[in-house]
């Protein structure tokens, strides 16, 4: 074999090599980084296990997980979490915000195995409402279903977000206002210097303005956190909400808190090959590198 060979042969098995090093996630600002499957503790930036995690959850009210809604890893931990949970014999329910407030009384009846799934999503409908690939959440559903666990919608009618997005929260009729919680807090300057690049980046920028776009945003976030608090009752509730609603804690978490002063956790799930803040969640859980596939049905 030529040296010309070796040399190729070599330089192949280096960079076949280095195309196989996992991604890992890092934390802003230091030299940490952890693989797929890790859970990092947001107060001390170390590993913990799983079980370890899951004693401080079953200590608090309610546990925020967030997701990206088109990640089925992401459903697969939410499940795994409330699987636990449910291991534990807590008097558990089970938020989303994939369903308004509207649909409850359909809930009900889904959560008492009296709908099959059909019927379910025709009654909610989910393809007009949600329009994510209901296969992401068919176990999660399926599991509260079999195990009768109280599922509680937590969103706010679709249609009201954009409409406060163009025309603020004054403009509402007032048969919108109803749906409205008794405070939206719209005074958080972190909150506020948060969301105002992600206002940029969308293109929504170019025919609504910042200060109402960013009125629907509170709208959502405290609309959520008002149903969680009033929903709670004696459970112990698992939320499952978009990673942007809970990040930093000042979209819905804290405004849960304030309403109710009851403890609360957050778990952040983030792919690896990103950066995170340790201030993000109580819990950042690292997923499998992210792989975009179409789920959302329609416009």
């Amino acid at each position: 074999m030529t040296t010309k060979m070796l040399w190729i042969l070599l330089m192949a098995t280096i960079l076949s090599g280095c195309a196989t090093v996992p991604p890992k996630l890092h934390v802003k600002d230091s030299d940490l980084a952890f693989g797929e499957g890790t859970i990092i503790s947001g107060k001390t930036g170390r590993a913990v296990s799983f079980d370890d995690m899951l004693v401080d959850l079953a200590a608090s009210r309610v546990v925020f997980v967030g997701e990206r809604h088109t990640d089925a890893a992401h459903h697969r931990i939410q499940l795994k979490i409330i699987k636990a949970m449910t291991d534990m014999q807590l008097n558990l329910a089970v938020g989303m915000e994939m369903f308004d407030i509207t649909y409850q009384p359909v809930l009900d009846r889904w959560s008492a195995g009296e709908l099959e799934q059909d019927v379910f999503l025709e009654k909610v409908q989910w393809y007009a409402n949600w329009r994510y690939d209901f296969d992401l959440y068919r176990d999660i559903l399926d599991y509260v279903k079999m195990n009768r666990i109280r599922l509680v919608g937590i969103n706010i009618p679709t249609y009201l977000p954009s409409r406060v997005r163009v025309g603020g929260l004054a403009n509402l009729l007032d048969v919108d206002k109803a749906f409205l919680p008794q405070d939206i807090d719209t005074a958080n300057e972190a909150h506020r210097a948060y969301m105002e690049p992600i206002y940029k980046r969308h293109s929504l920028h170019s025919f609504a303005k910042f200060e109402y776009w960013y009125q629907a945003q509170c709208l959502w976030e405290d609309a959520m956190a008002a149903s969680v608090s009033r929903e709670l009752a004696d459970d112990v509730m698992v939320v499952l909400v978009g990673g942007g609603h809970i990040i930093y804690k000042f979209g819905v978490p804290d405004r849960f808190f304030r309403r109710t002063g009851l403890p609360f956790r957050t778990v952040y799930l983030e792919p690896a090959g990103g950066q995170v803040e340790l201030a993000y969640a109580d819990y950042i859980w690292v997923t499998p590198p992210a792989r975009e596939k179409p789920h959302r049905m329609g416009r």
